[in-house]
């Protein structure tokens, strides 16, 4: 069985030596053009992610057009293939008029460029302003299933790409082994832990590899999905997989609810319109749903040394912490032996 971090092979490196003058120099040496001097730091975890805004003579019709996004890659995360895989599954979306917001082609036409000094690679994108909605209605959500029908049949159509699967070996397992290998859990959880762990990979495995395998945004929830005056539009394609299109939709509706059902049912009405859908493929929300559960301890804990998560995850690794991780998993695993969707 062949396992693939899905945060990288190596231990990856922080953000220390990135000054403000080291960000200026990178958009200014990289687009050609003049900072004022203006940054705002967006709330990145995994990334750095920065607004900054450049000098323009003319008129604007809008003032984002007088900013740019500039995010800094977390270092030996993705391979520079695996990032410009991703720039390619955005700039063929922005082709086929899907809203996402894509890459802007740097001096030299490339979409990535590096700090050599520092080896963090980064990106530009425009600025696009909007909203993240807190609820949907049943015409907006059938709006987002065309949308999503759409991205996905660029996504099928996208041909050999290095970016990760998304199956239970690669976030079930190799979460797993990254906590047992690194002593974060307690021993006298250590058995449970495994146990429910496997369990949840084992049951999610044979209907990941019965399902459709295409490239998704894979991490769709509504926290990445803005609503601008020109409509929706998705953003952070930084977890692009190859998985199943049932991961793009259930992140978008997270309950288990009659009501988040019918929303469910809302969504999947307009995806049909534009793309055909497997509905055997719902048998997989409560699996992935574990996957993800599972693939965010790991995460936490392969990240824990940055100053960054220390901060915003300071019961990790408590005894109250795993206490919850434990009985939540447990629970988890009770809603897939039975049918809920």
């Amino acid at each position: 069985m062949t396992i693939h971090s899905p945060w990288g092979s190596e231990q990856t490196e922080y953000f220390y030596e990135l000054t403000p003058e080291k960000i200026l120099d990178a958009l200014e040496q990289s687009l050609g053009v003049r900072c004022t001097g203006r940054t705002f730091a967006h709330n990145s975890m995994e990334n750095r992610v920065y607004e900054l805004e450049i000098e323009i003579d003319d008129e604007v019709s809008s003032p984002y057009e007088r900013q740019r996004i500039v995010k800094f890659y977390r270092p030996a995360r993705w391979s520079e293939t695996q990032i410009l895989d991703e720039h390619r599954f955005l700039l063929a979306l922005k082709e086929s008029d899907i809203p996402v917001v894509a890459p802007i082609p740097l001096l030299d036409g490339k979409t990535l460029h590096n700090l050599p000094e520092l080896n963090l690679r980064y990106t530009v994108f425009p600025k696009i302003g909007g909203r993240a909605p807190s609820e949907l209605d049943g015409s907006q959500l059938q709006q987002l299933g065309r949308l999503l029908a759409r991205m996905h049949n660029v996504g099928a159509s996208m041909g050999d790409t290095s970016r990760i699967q998304l199956t239970s070996a690669n976030y079930g397992i190799a979460n797993l082994q990254v906590l047992k290998d690194g002593g974060f859990i307690p021993p006298h959880f250590e058995r449970r832990f495994e146990d429910v762990v496997v369990a949840i990979s084992e049951l999610a495995d044979p209907l990941l590899k019965q399902a459709e395998c295409i490239q998704i945004h894979g991490d769709c929830h509504l926290g990445n999905l803005l609503w601008g005056q020109a409509g929706p539009f998705w953003v952070d394609f930084d977890d692009s997989v190859m998985g199943p299109p049932i991961q793009d939709l259930w992140l978008m509706i997270l309950g288990r609810s009659d009501v988040h059902k019918a929303q469910m049912r809302e969504l999947i009405r307009g995806y049909e319109v534009m793309r055909e859908f497997d509905w055997d493929t719902l048998s997989l929300i409560e699996p992935l749903r574990g996957l993800r559960m599972i693939h965010f301890v790991g995460w936490t804990a392969k990240r824990f040394e940055d100053p960054a998560f220390k901060h915003a995850f300071p019961g990790f690794g408590t005894e109250k912490y795993w206490q919850e991780q434990v009985q939540d998993l447990e629970d988890q695993l009770s809603h897939m032996v039975k049918p809920i969707w």
